[in-house]
């Protein structure tokens, strides 16, 4: 323990000893400290203590305590009162603490009161020698080359944005038109063409302008060829409304009368599916029996007799009532191209999902949801799995219409599995609710339609030949080979959605009885692979090959070849002529045609020249209206080039006139044609 002069310098110090130890204990110092670490910047023994040794060590706490200064000065000069042990101990413990709270506090005295630094003077030379840096060997520092790295991705060029635009819109074109959402595919491919004509770019001056723009015309060109060269490819065939959607939603009063004479009717028909006469069918009966509920009655009782025979023989081989036959006289009245407001297509109104899960593929040529047939099958399948899941084929229909979760949830949150339960209780879609009174109207009236005064005379079933064609084939080719027109084939074949069949090995098309043979020996003079873009012409009278060319917008030496005729060959009337429609897949490719206009030329005339559309020819030149004006110089991008071979230049800059030379420009009638 240092001495201090009298009993003042005791308490200071004893004040001291608790600053330190407090401002050690608050730094979350408090213990013992390395007594090597303190042996290093203490006093060692034999050694004393000195003002200076205490300013060096703590400037802090000297500069704001003199009198531990001072105190310190006169324990060098005074006596020891204390052994040298406890007095070196003493000192070595507060210089620790002052030390290591000066450390965590940061002499934060020193902003509370005015302190001046008093620092000892120092021989120069040890100082220096004792702060000279030490050599540091070279640092392993890389020399290589800094690599700059852009924090924004480049700009493109116009022409590679507009490249990369086009191309990014001809492949959402390409997934639509493969998806089947013809619509949506055309509307991209033409933006995808107006994009590259309308840029301000000539597509023949850039090698890649040029090759996207043939690309993206030649593949849409044989997308609309391979689905018929007549622009059929992007519409699919008509449909018509649905009979349910007509009266599913609707209520109808009851006719007291009716109920006696339906009840007594009832009784003396046969059935195998149960037949209830309450108010909900009666109210049914009676709107069928009303000019508009009887042309729907009628219509389907008609159609009936068509497909009457195949429908019993499946309901049969699936072992399900034959009654559900009146299922689909109420959802379609048995019209194969039926589509309800909410999708459902097909004489027994599958939706999509549903279809599918019972094998009814729906590609971008066929629906099997309208091949009579086949859904036949597929709702005798979904009926029966109904009826296991509820026992009940009241509850069996309504979840056909509904679905069977729609049923299963009003069952358990009634308790009653019970359709007219249900009913009752208002648990289900009105349209549901509806469903089953709707169908058992239908089946009462179909088995006594006379009974109710509705006369209907149902059509004869049609027999078929069927044929796999084993790749596709366009109907008109189908339709002209064997002499029948097109309608009675789609008819035939209401799942084809196109007028071409798929190219699928397995596919079956329908043909009229008898006309299968003369199909398999006329389709044999055409190459299978030209059945979806060839066709056949029966020649009329007065007919030459030039108009029969002109019709199909091809050269007569086209049809000649094809047929192996001579080029001026009279043509018997009846005779039949292979039309190649589409040129052979060397000549597929678009070429550029440069075409100066002549006085008389209209657009109409020019596009007809070159078997193009006029529509085309105005956006290939971004024209505003038809009218063409001479010297002006087309762009057309036509099969086979040129119907004229002279050659043909832009007309140059005109120039001035000299007495040697003539007037400088191309010829009127020029015509340039470029392989592209």
């Amino acid at each position: 323990m240092l001495g201090g002069e009298g009993g003042g310098g005791q308490q200071k110090e004893k004040e001291l000893d608790e600053e330190v130890l407090g401002r050690f204990s608050r730094a979350g110092k408090a213990g013992s400290v390395h007594r090597e670490y303190l042996g290093g910047i203490l006093p060692q023994s034999g050694e004393s203590w000195s003002r200076s040794h205490a300013a060096r060590f703590f400037p802090c706490i000297v500069s704001a305590n003199p009198w531990l200064a001072e105190s310190v000065d006169r324990a060098q000069a005074g006596p020891y009162h204390d052994d040298m042990g406890q007095m070196l101990g003493k000192a070595r413990y507060l210089a620790a603490a002052a030390l290591v709270a000066w450390v965590a506090a940061g002499c934060d005295d020193g902003a509370k009161r005015p302190v001046q630094a008093h620092v000892p003077a120092v021989s120069t030379a040890p100082t220096a020698a004792a702060q000279a840096p030490p050599e540091l060997p070279a640092l392993p520092l890389a020399r290589g080359v800094h690599r700059n790295f852009a924090l924004l991705p480049p700009v493109p060029s116009g022409r590679d944005y507009l490249v990369q635009k086009v191309s990014e819109k001809f492949a959402e074109g390409e997934q639509n038109y493969k998806a089947g959402h013809l619509e949506a595919a055309r509307k991209d491919f033409d933006q995808a063409v107006d994009w590259m004509l309308e840029s301000g770019y000539d597509p023949s001056s850039d090698p890649k302008l040029s090759e996207l723009f043939h690309r993206v015309v030649d593949t849409v060109y044989a997308y609309e060829l391979q689905a018929f060269r007549a622009g059929d490819g992007f519409s699919e065939a008509p449909a018509v409304p649905a009979a349910i959607d007509e009266v599913a939603e609707m209520t109808f009063p009851v006719d007291p009368r009716l109920k006696e004479r339906a009840e007594e009717a009832a009784k003396n028909i046969s059935h195998d599916l149960p037949l209830t006469v309450n108010d909900e069918v009666l109210s049914f009966l009676n709107f069928f029996q009303t000019p508009r509920g009887r042309a729907i009655v009628e219509t389907g009782l008609r159609r009936a007799g068509r497909y009457r025979e195949m429908i019993a023989r499946v309901l049969h081989e699936e072992g399900v009532p034959q009654d559900l036959i009146y299922l689909a006289q109420a959802e379609s009245a048995f019209q194969p191209l039926a589509l309800s407001r909410a999708g459902a297509r097909g004489m027994w109104q599958f939706v999509a999902y549903r279809g599918q899960q019972y094998g009814l593929r729906h590609t971008w040529w066929v629906d099997e949801r309208q091949d009579p047939e086949k859904a036949t099958r597929a709702a005798a399948q979904h009926l029966r799995d109904l009826y296991g899941l509820f026992g009940d084929w009241y509850l069996a229909m309504a979840a056909y219409n509904c679905g069977p979760g729609n049923v299963q949830k009003a069952v358990e949150r009634t308790g009653y599995a019970d359709f007219w339960e249900l009913y009752r209780r208002n648990v289900l879609p009105r349209e549901t609710k509806n469903y089953v009174p709707i169908i058992l109207a239908l089946t009462l009236i179909a088995k006594d339609a006379a009974h109710y005064n509705i006369q209907a005379e149902p059509e004869s079933p049609v027999a078929t030949d069927i044929v796999k064609p084993g790749r596709a084939i366009d109907l008109r080719l189908v339709a002209e080979t064997i002499d029948v027109d097109v309608e009675t084939l789609r008819a035939l074949n209401p799942s084809l959605l196109r007028l071409a069949t798929p190219d699928d090995s397995y596919f079956e098309l329908h043909l009229p009885v008898g006309a299968a043979q003369k199909f398999s020996a006329e389709i044999a003079d055409i190459p299978a692979d030209k059945w979806v873009s060839w066709r056949r012409h029966r020649v009329e009278a007065g007919e030459t090959l030039t108009s029969i060319a002109k019709k199909y917008r091809l050269t007569p030496a086209a049809i000649a070849e094809a047929n192996n005729l001579e080029r001026g060959a009279a043509l018997d009337a009846g005779e039949k002529l292979i039309i190649p429609a589409a040129q052979p897949q060397a000549e597929t490719k678009r070429r550029l045609v440069s075409y100066r206009v002549r006085k008389g030329d209209t657009l109409g005339g020019i596009a007809d020249r070159f078997s193009v559309d006029s529509e085309d020819v105005r956006k290939w030149n971004r024209l505003k209206s038809n009218h063409v004006s001479r010297g002006m110089v087309l762009r057309i991008y036509t099969l086979g080039g040129a119907p004229e071979t002279t050659a043909a230049h832009p007309r140059p800059k005109a120039k001035k006139r000299t007495p040697n030379s003539s007037a400088s420009g191309g010829s009127p009638t020029a015509n340039t044609a470029r392989n592209n």
